[in-house]
Formats: C-alpha cells, sequence, structure tokens
C-alpha cells in the first residue's frame, strides 16, 4: 500500500452493523482504516457491556478513532432504549451555570471512555435563533451568543477532562435554519458581519478551549460559501476556520449520506470534494460500509492521480489524525455521576400560572412528537413514572377531546406536548383541552415557545429520562 492509498484510508469513518465488528472492518483497521462512527439504529449499542466488548474487539486490530453522537439530551445512542439521564443543551443553558454543564459533560465523558468510544460528536454550539429550526432546537444551548459561548467553554473542557476529544458542530452555525441537512442543503442568508457576531462567538469559544475537533456543518451561507455547502468550502474550511479563526485541529465531516452533502454529486465525489477544501476525518454514514470504503478511498486516489487533491494535503489531514490519536492515547481519570444530570434537569424545570398541590393520579394525555432524524426512536414523556393506564398517547390530528375529557373526569388532568410551536395539532389539541378543562396542566417537553394564556404550564427544556423525572417530581407524581 503506498502512501497516497494509506493516507486516504486513513481519513474516513465508516459505519457497520450489529454488536460486533465484521471481518472486512478488522482488515481495514489493521490496514490503517482511521476509525469508525457508531450508530445505535446499526445495532452497534445494544447495552453498555456489548458495547466496551466491541470496542476491546476493535483495539486488537489497531487504536481506531471510535465516534459516536453522544450529546446528552435528546440525542442519546448509549441510553436510546431509555432516554439519557442527562438534560440536554436546552436545560444547561436555561439553567445557565457553566460549572454545573461542566460537570453534566465530564460524567457523560467517564461514560464514554469507560466502554471504548473517544471521539463524541458533540457539544451542539449552534446558536438556536430560528424558533422553526427542525434539526437544532433544544440540542442547543440558546439564542443568545455569549450564552452558548460559555457554556460551550464548559462543554469542551468536561469531555476533554474525561480523555474524550470534543467536536464542536455544526460550524459555521446551523441555528438560524428552517430546514434540515439531513433531507436538503439549507441556506443560512446572513451578511459575514452578522455571522461574527452570532455564529462564530462560540466556535471561537470551543478553540480557545481547546476542542480537539470542530465538525463542518452542510450548510450553503451565499456570503461565505457562495452556493455549495460549508463541508466541501474552502473558504469556510481553509479560510474561516484555519486562517482567521486559527483553528489547528481536527476538522470532521457530518455525515456525508447527507442529503445536503452528496444528494447531488454522491459519496466519493462529496469526499474528495471536502478532503480539497480543507477537511480531514469523513464521517461516512450509518448505511456507509463495505463498499463505500473502497470507493471513496478509489475517489481519492483518482483525485490525487488527477492533480484535483494535492498530496500534500492529504498528508496534512493524515498529520492532524496522527496529532488527535496522540492526544486521545494520554490517559485520563474521571468518574460517572447520573446524580448531577438529575440535579441539571430539576434546576432546569420552570412552572408558569397558578399554583398547585401535588397532582394525585392524574389522567395524562400526551401528544405524539416523534424526534427528528438526528433523535431518533427514543423514548420520551411521563409514562415511566405512572400505571399504564394512567397514561394515554394520542395522535394530536386524530385525537377525540370529548372521551378524554370524559376519561379525565373526577381527576386532574396533565397534557404532555413536545415543540408544540411547530406543530399546529398539538396546539389544538391543548386549547381544545383547556376550554373543557382549564385547570389542566399543560407540560412543554421542548423549547417553551408557545405557552397557553391563563393555565398551569410546566417547561422542562427537554425530554430526556432526567427531565421526565424532574417534571414528575414538580407534578408530585414520584417523590424527590
Amino acid at each position: 500500500m503506498n502512501d497516497v492509498e494509506r493516507f486516504a484510508l486513513g481519513t474516513l469513518l465508516p459505519g457497520f452493523t450489529g454488536p460486533t465488528a465484521p471481518g472486512w472492518l478488522l482488515r481495514e483497521l489493521e490496514r490503517g482504516l482511521g476509525g469508525v462512527t457508531l450508530f445505535a439504529i446499526n445495532g452497534n449499542v445494544p447495552d453498555m457491556d456489548s458495547l466496551a466488548a466491541l470496542t476491546a474487539q476493535m483495539s486488537e486490530a489497531a487504536e481506531p478513532i471510535v465516534a459516536i453522537d453522544e450529546e446528552g439530551g435528546d440525542v442519546t445512542r448509549l441510553a436510546h432504549l431509555t432516554g439519557s439521564p442527562y438534560p440536554g443543551n436546552a436545560a444547561l443553558g436555561a439553567v445557565d451555570e457553566p460549572d454545573l454543564t461542566r460537570r453534566v459533560y465530564r460524567s457523560l465523558g467517564a461514560e464514554l471512555a469507560a466502554v471504548g468510544v473517544n471521539l463524541d460528536f458533540a457539544p451542539t454550539v449552534d446558536v438556536n435563533t430560528a424558533a422553526d429550526n427542525p434539526i437544532i432546537g433544544t440540542r442547543s444551548f440558546g439564542a443568545d451568543p455569549e450564552l452558548v459561548a460559555r457554556h460551550t467553554t464548559a462543554a469542551v473542557m468536561g469531555l476533554q477532562e474525561a480523555g474524550v476529544a470534543a467536536c464542536a458542530k455544526h460550524f459555521p452555525g446551523h441555528g438560524a435554519t428552517i430546514a434540515d441537512s439531513h433531507l436538503d442543503l439549507p441556506v443560512v442568508d446572513i451578511d459575514l458581519d452578522l455571522l461574527t457576531r452570532r455564529e462564530l462567538v462560540p466556535f471561537r469559544a470551543a478553540i480557545q478551549a481547546g476542542a480537539r475537533s470542530v465538525m463542518m456543518g452542510h450548510l450553503n451561507i451565499p456570503a461565505l460559501t457562495g452556493g455549495e455547502p460549508a463541508t466541501m468550502s474552502s473558504a469556510a474550511i481553509t479560510g474561516l476556520l484555519r486562517e482567521r479563526l486559527g483553528y489547528q485541529g481536527v476538522v470532521v465531516t457530518d455525515a456525508l449520506d447527507m442529503h445536503g452533502a452528496s444528494g447531488v454529486v454522491g459519496i466519493p465525489e462529496a469526499a474528495v470534494r471536502s478532503l480539497i477544501a480543507g477537511a480531514d476525518l469523513l464521517c461516512l454514514g450509518p448505511r456507509e460500509h463495505e463498499d463505500s470504503v473502497r470507493a471513496v478511498v478509489a475517489a481519492i486516489i483518482a483525485a490525487v492521480a488527477a492533480g484535483r487533491l494535492p498530496v500534500e494535503r492529504l498528508a496534512a489531514a493524515a498529520e492532524r489524525v496522527r496529532q488527535l490519536r496522540e492526544w486521545l492515547a494520554t490517559p485520563a481519570e474521571s468518574t460517572v455521576d447520573h446524580a448531577v444530570g438529575l440535579s441539571a434537569a430539576r434546576l432546569a424545570v420552570r412552572t408558569y400560572g397558578p399554583e398547585w398541590t401535588p397532582l394525585a393520579g392524574p389522567l395524562v394525555v400526551e401528544a405524539q412528537a416523534p424526534g427528528n432524524i438526528a433523535v431518533g426512536p427514543v423514548p420520551w414523556g411521563l409514562g415511566a413514572w405512572l400505571p399504564a393506564g394512567d397514561v394515554v398517547r394520542v395522535d394530536p390530528a386524530a385525537a377525540q377531546v370529548a372521551e378524554l375529557v370524559a376519561r379525565a373526569e373526577g381527576r386532574a388532568l396533565v397534557v404532555v406536548l413536545r415543540d408544540a410551536h411547530r406543530h399546529a395539532e398539538q396546539r389544538e389539541l391543548a386549547t381544545a383541552l383547556l376550554a373543557a378543562r382549564p385547570d389542566a396542566v399543560v407540560v412543554e417537553m421542548g423549547l417553551p415557545i408557545w405557552v397557553p394564556d391563563s393555565v398551569r404550564y410546566v417547561a422542562s427544556y427537554g425530554s430526556t429520562h432526567a427531565n421526565s423525572r424532574a417534571v414528575a417530581e414538580r407534578l408530585g407524581l414520584v417523590t424527590a
């Protein structure tokens, strides 16, 4: 294997299926594959013991970079079967105690390190200024750049104190979009001055905090990228991130199978363009396995041969990845502390309207609200804290209001929503139930942007296991 092929293979983070490493993956790791990205939807994380065994298996073949999307909060892979024991960034931003954020992320890092994961695609440091943002939302610390920046610093430091490399995402900023880059190429139509004053503030903080990696977003910022995704824009990666902001760590792409990256050009060409622009590690995506590795390596080799991709650029990517591996080899000690997650979730809960006594035996009506693609099918709601018959999950567009009101006769009524500001049918269901039961309690487990008038209202800033426990305690359904 020559240098070009070795460099090319070392830039890739493919996925694979199942809880054990397939033979092809172990062979490629031995040949110098950069590492892997683990996905719950691929069956890579059936439980923590299995995950630890998987990473140990891979480490026998090489010392791979093992990456995962573990943000805590609503985006969790370690706790995808139960919901995370940590609140997400929106809740941490609402509390606004950076030291608490640092402790939460340090505990999260300790969990990752314990099972052999060494690169976390977190924290999300986007400034969520678009209320209708379909993909960021509670993943963001908030809409104020300075608040996001101080919690970015805390999160990066917490993760890396546990020996896990942080990855600040999604550069140059995904918070002002109303499109999902999994499905389309979002446009952020702002000038460079606003980009500097708003989107770039947390990324500067991440760089100053020593973030070992930064993830590029599949975002078209016409004033910067001229119509192409930032992932493939030399103006965004080399010009802005490297030269203007002075970042010298590893630049990672968001998953290249996403439509915003490869929907037009295909994954191999997207990989080549990203490397030309200045990226170092290429996250291929959950469905991109052995054949994709071969196709991408072939495309990179061909691009070098054609003079499109300078071999010096490829060698620089390999050197940055080597430096990351060197940092990962440094031992770190940290302790898992689930109690800090619940403590943070409790502090984040906000209540509005008339006070109430603890609710004895309420009927809880939860409006179906599936998570976005990044969140996936993670359990949410108050069902873990009540008898099954006391919780009704309904399609808000088809719910029979009269039947629900009758069922709640003689008992308290709790209406649980999730990002109701983005879903008219949730708002309509809540309004109808409140018309019949103005004493009902409304619980918002997303962002509390839509708030009904003159009702008892609870906001949790997230729907994790920790968030739901904190809400259940506040309602008096369980004792603290």
